[in-house]
């Protein structure tokens, strides 16, 4: 279990790699007498006793740090753990940035609705899926409508064929309690 670090830039917590005395004071059974270091500059050192590995890595003001531990002898690469930490952080702010969050749109109807009214949940379901969201299209019976599904099952069969050249049916329409339900995907 990694707990605190030394390194030159001062005290941090570590929870990715072994660094610097992590190394030396491990648990037993993580505990190794030499390592293949790798230097600053990505040259291959050769095989070491890991106090040597750190004074070298100390000498040149940076951090021992052990990349694979599995690997017999583990390797061990000295770089500077607080600049690596750092340009790591902002890949994954920039990885995160440029992901696209697809959120799921609603689209709700009754089986009574008009044709315009039609028409513009229509033109928001396009609108939804150029975006790049799923779209829950929704038909709700009220009072006595429920006794005629047949009519929701035809509205929604004629949403899906008008958006059959933008969407694809995730989830086929069912019927829970009194909603009529399909999801709708984008085509990729």
């Amino acid at each position: 279990m990694p707990g605190r670090c030394v390194s030159p830039g001062g005290p941090s917590i570590n929870k990715d790699f072994r660094v610097n005395e992590q190394i030396l004071r491990g648990p037993r059974d993580q505990r190794v007498r030499e390592v293949r270091v790798i230097d600053d500059e990505g040259g291959a050192v050769g095989i070491l006793p890991v106090r040597d590995a750190l004074a070298l890595a100390q000498e040149k003001g940076l951090d021992l740090i052990e990349v694979a531990p599995t690997a017999q002898p583990p390797v061990c690469r000295i770089m500077d753990y607080g600049k690596y930490k750092y340009e790591q952080g902002k890949r994954d702010r920039d990885q995160h940035k440029k992901q696209k969050q697809q959120e799921v749109k609603g689209i709700k109807m009754r089986p009574v609705t008009a044709e315009h009214d039609f028409q513009v949940r229509l033109r928001a379901t396009q609108k939804f899926l150029q975006d790049g969201d799923k779209v829950k299209v929704t038909i709700q019976f009220k009072a006595r409508e429920i006794t005629h599904p047949e009519i929701g099952r035809r509205l929604m069969q004629k949403m899906r064929e008008a958006i059959a050249e933008h969407a694809v049916v995730e989830k086929e329409p069912s019927i829970e309690g009194r909603m009529l339900t399909m999801i709708l995907s984008p085509k990729s």
